[in-house]
């Protein structure tokens, strides 16, 4: 359940003419930006961008970026782009910083296609794989996780083999009551199952230990590597709410993570923004949009409320 407020038919021309009009001139009409890209989903925004630069033979995205900033510039870019470049963009980002969350997130929640594709679209603008800039950032057992996790195909089932399952479950449970977190076995359980078969595997691993497999691994979540793990697992179980984790981080520690909380809302207004949004009420008794409003300010406040889905 996505927030996008957007409507069913939309003029491309006309939208391109408008936003044309709020960035030329005396100054920017960021409102005039927001009332039209913020109620249009990818489709119609590709189609805006198409028909602006048709009329003013000008890249609409790199007239935003000469004519906004801050926070505001980085959230309406990263909302511009298709999809799949955009999740290159903030991957190739993220790995500058060596941020492994980024590089799990988008290996671990998206289908394999789509996973396909948001390489296709990193190798397209950097010039070299996904792959490859990976293993420059990273080293050792982390290198070896984030590597197979951006190379793997996983099958798309949802069928589960029972004896599997136990097996594997057994597996994990030994490696980790051993605090063997490092193993081999874990690392080709992780990367190579079937997103159903892991989730039937974390339910039995559930039934063995009496505990679940994340919150014995928060335990030890000073080591970056068992953090990792925890994040590979949590964005295979239930992506809504490990990423509801990800903007409350953001938002509710001390100082706000900007880049954190634009690319949650960026990246899922048109997918499960509002199941997070629940999720997000639920633990904090807050709406997410009370939050946002509180912790940002002027136009970026104002875009991030609109994606939200309020008017």
């Amino acid at each position: 359940m996505g927030t996008l407020i957007a409507p069913e038919h939309a003029d491309p021309i006309a939208d391109a003419e408008a936003l044309r009009k709020a960035v030329q001139g005396f100054g920017t009409d960021e409102n005039g930006i927001i009332s039209i890209i913020g109620h249009r989903n990818a489709d119609q925004r590709k189609l805006i961008k198409e028909a602006y630069e048709q009329l003013y033979n000008e890249n609409l995205i790199k007239r935003f970026e000469s004519e906004l900033s801050g926070n505001f510039e980085k959230a309406v870019y990263r909302w511009m782009l298709d999809p799949c470049d955009r999740e290159a963009v903030l991957a190739y980002n993220a790995l500058k910083k060596a941020d492994y969350r980024v590089i799990i997130e988008l290996s671990c929640i998206p289908s394999s296609e789509v996973l396909l594709a948001i390489k296709r679209a990193y190798q397209a603008r950097y010039r070299h794989s996904l792959e490859e800039d990976v293993a420059s950032h990273f080293s050792g057992e982390m290198r070896t996780l984030l590597l197979l996790l951006v190379s793997v195909y996983r099958h798309d089932t949802e069928e589960s083999e029972p004896k599997l399952v136990e097996a594997e479950a057994e597996i994990l449970h030994n490696c980790i009551k051993d605090k063997d977190y490092k193993h081999d076995e874990i690392i080709r359980i992780l990367t190579t199952r079937s997103k159903a078969h892991l989730v039937s595997t974390f339910y039995r691993f559930q039934d063995i230990s009496g505990t679940s497999i994340t919150e014995i691994l928060d335990c030890d979540q000073d080591h970056e590597f068992v953090a990792a793990l925890q994040a590979v697992i949590r964005c295979i179980k239930c992506p809504q709410e490990y990423l509801e984790q990800v903007l409350t981080d953001a938002l509710m520690k001390h100082g706000t993570d900007e880049d954190a909380l634009t690319r949650v809302i960026v990246t899922r207004a048109e997918i499960d923004l509002g199941e997070i949004k629940e999720l997000f009420y639920k633990r904090n008794s807050r709406t997410l949009e009370h939050v946002v409003i509180k912790e940002t300010h002027w136009d970026y406040e104002t875009f991030l409320v609109t994606l939200l889905g309020k008017d």
